[in-house]
């Protein structure tokens, strides 16, 4: 017992003078920490000291230095923010380009809300039934259509020839509620565990559902979001916003879906989990973004969100200034609306550090980043006016420029897009996101003073 009690008398003895050394240290080193940062504060108050009096100090030489100071800030913000997306974009491509393909083919039923389809319905049907996928059907959804949608349903039910089987088209009729109403209809009228949503517009490639539903093998994918493309090409405006889809939001799609966390399922191609859903609580119709709100709401249960690029929905574009600028309203006020609801993780990270990341770039994208992009490029042209930097202005923008025909030319490499698209990365930032951004900015400023607006819908040419 003695020699017990002497060994541990003489382990406490060595802890506390353990203790006591390292409690000198901190002391020693917080001293050195204090005496090296006093040498150099007064070196600095020496050197300017001794260069104030040479120093012509003028406003017009602080606002140059101020634009060149600017300039420099926002250029790595940008060249952070792309080479970031970038670099996640490759490294999901490399993974996903090896990722062995299962053979995977549970029942699908796709959902189209409709609300004033006539015009392009049948076209969607028929490329439904084009689709390389035997198990699935096709639930159209009616939202008290005023033209001849209805009509133009009712030929279309019934079991149809698909490429395998037969394919059911079933019509549900209900009252105008609004699209979110309209998929939780399908939903609820569905039998099965996998559904896909989808817009009345939109047309799917060949292989949308095989290579989808590849990805729920893995329990803990609740979604996958498709790839849209503009199919309406030919025009210079339509163009522009193909090239928009390819590089400003399938490259993100991609470079998220590295870490399972897309932040927005887009309408027009939607694979879910019929369990990560109902889980959410289905689509609500309290914002403009009904698409963005539910997969913020799968995120924060905990399900992750890929996204497939070779699901592919081929969707009508504006084909108008105007109506592309109610787009963009629309989906900016539905952006922040959506952010709004989920506020609380915004500034609690401990509840959902994933959905906490994604707000965090919802924010940016939506509200920050426009801002600095229309206050760099005014900053930037009243340089040259009044300061004479015109070969600056240039120099800035013909960056600008190649940065962005470097990444369309990666973009349009990776999906194998039109390669003619490339030439527009020329103007595309100097103008086409430019107006974008302004138009994102009116739509946050309105959304902020609780400026009522209308859901307002896209004229179809069809």
């Amino acid at each position: 017992m003695n020699i017990k009690s002497k060994i541990r008398r003489s382990v406490i003895e060595l802890t506390q003078s353990a203790g006591i050394h390292s409690t000198a240290n901190k002391k020693n080193r917080i001293i050195r920490r204090i005496f090296i940062s006093g040498i150099f504060s007064l070196m600095l108050l020496f050197i300017i000291i001794y260069t104030l009096p040479m120093t012509v100090l003028t406003v017009s030489s602080l606002l140059e230095y101020a634009i060149i100071v600017t300039l420099v800030i926002f250029l790595l913000i940008l060249l952070i923010r792309y080479f970031g997306i970038l670099i996640f974009a490759y490294l999901y491509l490399n993974e996903y380009t090896f990722k062995y393909h299962y053979n995977y083919k549970p029942f699908i039923s796709i959902i189209i809300p409709a609300f004033n389809e006539a015009k392009i319905l049948e076209k969607t049907i028929e490329s439904l039934l084009k689709l390389n996928y035997s198990n699935y059907e096709i639930i159209i959804v009616n939202d008290g259509s005023t033209d001849e949608t209805k009509e133009v349903a009712e030929e279309l039910i019934g079991f149809r020839n698909g490429i395998y089987s037969q394919i059911k088209v079933s019509l549900i009729n209900k009252s105008n509620s609004g699209k979110a109403n309209s998929l939780n209809a399908g939903i609820q009228v569905s039998r099965a565990e996998f559904i896909l949503c989808m817009d009345g517009d939109s047309q799917l490639s060949p292989d949308s559902l095989r290579m989808a539903v590849r990805h729920f093998t893995n329990p803990e994918i609740g979604a996958v979001a498709g790839n849209v493309k503009v199919q309406n090409r030919g025009s210079f405006l339509t163009d522009l916003q193909a090239l928009e889809y390819i590089e400003g939001l399938n490259m993100a799609r991609s470079a998220q879906s590295y870490m399972k966390l897309v932040n927005i399922i887009p309408g027009p191609i939607g694979l879910f989990r019929r369990e990560a859903i109902e889980s959410a609580g289905y689509y609500t119709n309290d914002t403009f973004a009904e698409d963005a709100d539910l997969t913020l709401r799968i995120l924060s249960k905990g399900w992750k969100i890929l996204y497939e690029p070779k699901a592919i929905s081929f969707t009508e574009a504006p084909t108008g200034l105007r109506q592309l600028l109610k787009q963009r309203y629309r989906w900016t006020r539905g952006i922040l609306q959506s952010i709004r609801k989920h506020k609380n993780l915004l500034v609690n990270p401990t509840i959902n550090f994933g959905n906490t990341f994604v707000l965090w770039t919802m924010f940016f994208e939506a509200l920050i980043w426009p801002s600095m992009n229309i206050a760099a490029n005014a900053f930037f042209i009243f340089a040259a006016m009044y300061f004479g930097f015109t070969s600056l202005l240039f120099y800035w923008w013909a960056g600008l420029a190649l940065l962005d025909i470097m990444t369309a030319i990666y973009c349009v490499a990776a999906e194998k897009e039109e390669f003619r698209l490339v030439a527009y990365g020329v103007i595309y930032r100097m103008v086409f996101i430019l107006i974008i951004d302004i138009c994102k900015a009116m739509s946050t400023a309105e959304e902020f003073l609780g400026i009522k607006m209308r859901w307002g819908k896209l004229e179809r040419v069809g």
